[in-house]
Parts: structure tokens; sequence; C-alpha cells
């Protein structure tokens, strides 16, 4: 609402200021004023003017925010083996962005005043230059196909899983659905077992396939939990819509595509406590809890709950606008270390998705039972109570 105010108001004045100009016009008694709304070159001396003020405008602002934001990284902190390959692409590229925007912007204002237009001079009109669009043409021609070919080749690198690492890697099915992330991890044989949404039953919510040999050992987990240094290798499937695996500070995204099966590996690099005690993440970290200290101390002055202190966690989000809900669908993503990871398979991997299947049909053939049982009981107390008060009538 606010910035609606703005606007309007920003809005008004423009519209004021150019009412003034039209008042100022009228005002000018006896002044020869032009009204052949052709541009004299005073006007075009002005504009050029104006263009050099507003070039100025522009490398000002730049170098304001050099000074005043430049602590604040591009890109930083990745936390997987092809996380540096991806930050050096996008700082390559702004680099590029910014000194051909630099030029270009320069070379137009300054262009843009030096051939102003004069009373009596005619523009230079050629056809064309041969010269001059093979030069405009193949240096960016040149720049984008090597930006293409190095993200190609960091593509490639990134998606390609040679026999060995598969054989060797950890596998986990992140499963999406409006608006949460479900973890399925394959037990003991590394092999996830079939699913297709048909089977989707009960607490067997992800469709596995319970007859399938492979699926006897997966369990499911509502947190992601993968081993430092060990490559994990992700197959990603969708319930209803297409959402996106996002996990920013492993540089890894792949889209979720309800009906197919989509595939992300990476190598985690860095553990969540080594990321926590990094000296960047402590400041960021501090920042965040000091605004939110003061947000807690309004709030408690209305009487409210104050915010819980922020701590550093990994985390997956869904990078696709999914519902309403899209901005919460998020799960806490844990790297370990391979005796921590160990650990906590060792605590998680009993818990298998067939156990909880068979468990939740037990408790609910028992609870029927229940139900039946009291329904006869209450049945015969009531004939009992019947025949008992016939027997006092008589």
């Amino acid at each position: 609402m606010t910035t609606l105010l703005v606007l309007i108001v920003v809005v008004l004045l423009a519209v004021a200021l150019w009412q003034l100009t039209k008042i100022f016009d009228l005002t000018q008694v006896g002044v020869k004023v032009s009204d052949t709304q052709v541009a004299s070159d005073n006007d075009n001396k002005v504009n050029g003017y104006l263009m050099f003020a507003f070039l100025g405008f522009i490398y000002l602002t730049t170098i304001y925010c050099f000074l005043n934001y430049g602590h604040f990284p591009l890109v930083s902190n990745s936390a997987s083996q092809h996380g540096p390959e991806v930050d050096n692409l996008m700082i390559i590229s702004m680099t590029i962005i910014f000194i051909a925007q630099t030029i270009t912007q320069a070379l137009l204002h300054y262009f843009a005043f030096k051939y102003r237009g004069r009373e009596g001079q005619k523009a230079l009109y050629f056809s064309d230059s041969n010269k001059l669009e093979f030069i405009w043409s193949i240096i960016p021609a040149i720049v984008l196909a090597v930006l293409i070919l190095y993200g190609l080749y960091a593509w490639t690198n990134i998606m390609f899983v040679s026999e060995k690492d598969d054989k060797n890697a950890v596998v986990i099915e992140l499963y999406a659905q409006q608006f949460k992330w479900t973890a399925r991890y394959s037990g003991a044989d590394d092999v996830l077992g079939k699913a297709n949404v048909r089977y989707i039953e009960g607490v067997n919510n992800l469709g596995v396939d319970l007859s399938d040999p492979n699926a006897q050992d997966d369990f499911m987990s509502s947190e992601l939990h993968i081993p430092k240094g060990t490559r994990v290798v992700f197959k990603i499937r969708s319930q209803d819509v297409l959402h996106s695996a996002y996990m920013p500070h492993f540089r890894a995204q792949m889209n979720c595509v309800p009906g197919m099966v989509t595939n992300f590996s990476f190598i985690p690099t860095v553990t969540t406590a080594e990321m926590r005690e990094k000296p960047e993440m402590v400041e960021k970290v501090a920042n965040i809890n000091s605004i939110r200290a003061k947000k807690s101390a309004d709030l408690v002055a209305k009487g409210e709950a104050a915010l819980d202190p922020y701590t550093f966690d990994y985390l997956l989000l869904c990078n696709k606008i999914c519902g309403a809900s899209h901005y919460n669908m998020q799960m806490k993503i844990v790297v370990d270390t391979p005796e921590e990871y160990k650990a906590w398979l060792k605590e998680n991997a009993p818990k298998t998705i067939v156990l909880a299947v068979k468990t939740a049909a037990a408790e609910a053939k028992a609870s029927e039972a229940g139900a039946t049982q009291t329904k006869d009981s209450t049945n015969a107390a009531s004939k009992d109570t019947t025949v008992v008060a016939q027997a006092e009538m008589k």
C-alpha cells in the first residue's frame, strides 16, 4: 500500500511540474517563444549535456554500490565438488557483462552528444559497412561461443557419472508434493524399490511397490542426511505438479516432473558443522539474529512471542511457483561426516516403509476388532437389561 501511495505521489508531482512549465510559457509576454515543435541547437546541446549527466549518474551509482555493498559476495560458500566451477562461470559471465556495459554506455552517451543535431548540418548516410558489421558481429559471437562451450563443458562434468562413481554412490529419492519434500533411502542394497502413484495408500504415501524385493529395506525421512565426500545420486519424482529441487549451497537444481524420474548427483564437501563455523557464515548469522532481536523486542512489547534465534542449515527448496504454500516447501539438509552418517543410518534404517505399512495394517485390524467387540458387548448388555426389566414387570 505504501509503495502504491508513493507511486501516485510521484505521478502527481510529474503532472504538476508539467503544468507549471505550460503556465511559465504562457506568462512569457513579449518574449519570443518557439512553437515549431522542432528542436533548436540549444535544445540539442542541453539534451547532450543531460545524456552526459545521466552517464555520470550510472557510474556514480555503480561506484556507490561497490563501496557499500561490495562485501556481499555474488556467489560464495559452495558446498559441493562442482560448486567452484559453477561459481567461476557465473563470475566470468558477470565480469564480461560489466565490462561490456561500461564501454557501450560510455560510447552511447558520448556519441549522443558528439553527433547532436546542429542547424544546417546533415547526417552522413551510408547503406552499409562490411568492416563495422564484421566487428560488431564477430566479437559478440566469439564471446558467446566461449561462454556457451564453457557452460556445456561444466554441465557435462556435473551431470556425467561414471559407472564406478554410480556403483559407489548413495542413492536417495526426493519426492515432491504440495507442499513438502520426502526423502526415500535405498537401504543396505543401495537400490531403490519400484514406485508408482497407483500404489499410494495409507502410510505408503510415496507409492512404493511393496512386492518389489529391492523395496523391502527402503525407508523414508523428513530430513535429508547426506555424507561428506561421497557421491549422492538423487532420483527425483513429483506427485502432483511441476516442482524444482533446488539446493543453493550445492549449486544443484533439477525439475521434478510428474510421471517421470529426473536425476542429479553431486559430492558434498562441507559438513553442516563446518559451514556454521566459517567466518563469513558466523557474521551472516550474527547479522540476522541482530535483526531478529530488534523485531522480537517490538513483538514482546506488543505482548506477542519473540522470534527464535536463527541457526544456519542447508535447505532443499522448491524453485517453481507450485501453489499457495510454495514459499514454505522446504526441507532441512544435514551434511554429516561418514561416521555420523553411518550412525544415522543405523538408527533409521530399521524404520522401513514395509514395516510401517504392516504396523499400520495391524493397528487398523486391532482397532476394527476392538470396535466389533465393543459393538457386540453393547448389544449383549442391552438384551440382558431388557430381559431383567421384563422379569421385574411380571
